[in-house]
């Protein structure tokens, strides 16, 4: 038998995580249309920062924000590309209880349309980790817009059936 679904919005606790070596809050663009998309969706931002790319940082500021109960999603912006110091993928890997197979799967799907070869350049994916979803997407805003319209805004509505996100992240 189906669970019903909620007639409203659940409102979650996000954070948004920017991994680049070069930018600055002033010209993040990328993490500043996440924090845009998730509070026009009614969700409320619970943390941001902005970390060069080094693995112990990335898992240090992702590890606290995990331990926290009211945190229930990560979104991350960089570090998911092939050059010598895009480390997210790496930095995230350890902390997850399950990995999410399917969203860097589709992501690459999606991307394909927009960008076409290039898309097997992504290494964007997310997991769980203590009840937590963690999202890493690439550093490009184009790609955290398809990131979140396709991926992340449907599976963070307690309304998207069959199934979503929602459910798995409520403590």
């Amino acid at each position: 038998m189906a669970h019903a679904l909620p007639k409203e919005k659940v409102p979650l606790n996000i954070a948004v995580l920017t991994v680049s070596d070069t930018r600055t809050f002033e010209n993040d663009t990328s993490g500043q249309y996440l924090v845009d998309a998730l509070k026009e969706d009614g969700h409320h931002l619970a943390d941001r920062a902005l970390l060069k790319d080094d693995i112990y940082q990335i898992r240090a500021q992702v590890s606290a924000w995990i331990a926290e109960a009211e945190i229930q999603v990560v979104l991350i912006t960089g570090g998911t590309g092939f050059t010598d110091r895009d480390s997210t993928p790496e930095a995230m890997k350890p902390l997850f209880d399950k990995e999410v197979e399917g969203f860097g799967e589709m992501f690459r799907q999606i991307s394909w349309e927009e960008i076409g070869t290039s898309t097997i350049q992504s290494r964007a994916l997310a997991g769980l980790a203590n009840n937590t979803l963690i999202a890493c997407l690439p550093g490009s805003t184009g790609a955290c817009r398809t990131g979140w319209t396709k991926l992340l805004q449907p599976q963070l509505d307690a309304r998207q059936g069959p199934c979503n996100f929602v459910g798995h992240l409520v403590r």
